[in-house]
């Protein structure tokens, strides 16, 4: 038991434990949703940033709202696509709704849970506000053939 406290207390502390699993009533439908989401932009290629674009092979996800609105239809949720810019995580895909438009060009909160671990490779699964409502969420990096976090994959649904 002993032993157990022990691996328990070093696992917390290295944060292994914080964002590795959903613990939400949507959980299985964020981490299922999230795998077609990755496995479909893996099937346009590889993926990449060259002027400001967020691409998977030869196509770019600006403005490109066919996956994020699949999902959405499939599995009633709100998907998002970031691309990385500079410090800040920018929404370039979208089907979250801010004054009745598509939230596309706003900002994941740089003072929110999900950026650290984002940046550090990391899933993050848990509760959030998005755009002032709060969500059941997953978010899961998007890194380039170096290994390099270049944006976010994002699944969620609406607390209401």
């Amino acid at each position: 038991m002993k032993n157990l406290k022990n691996l328990l207390a070093v696992l917390l502390l290295s944060g292994l434990f914080v964002g590795c699993a959903p613990k939400n009533e949507h959980s299985a439908i964020i981490k299922e949703a999230l795998t077609v989401m990755k496995n479909s932009a893996a099937m346009m290629g590889e993926p990449s940033v060259l002027n400001d674009s967020l691409f998977f092979g030869t196509t770019s996800l600006n403005n490109n709202f066919e996956l994020v609105d699949a999902l959405q239809e499939q599995f009633a949720c709100t998907a998002t696509f970031f691309i990385k810019s500079g410090e800040r995580f920018i929404r370039i895909s979208t089907d979250v709704i801010q004054d009745g438009h598509r939230a596309l060009g706003t900002e994941l909160d740089p003072n929110g849970p999900v950026i650290g671990l984002i940046e550090e490779g990391k899933p993050f699964y848990g509760t959030v506000d998005i755009l002032g409502n709060q969500y059941e969420t997953g978010y899961e990096p998007i890194q380039n053939a170096e290994g390099e976090v270049i944006g976010i994959y994002y699944i969620g649904f609406q607390i209401k």
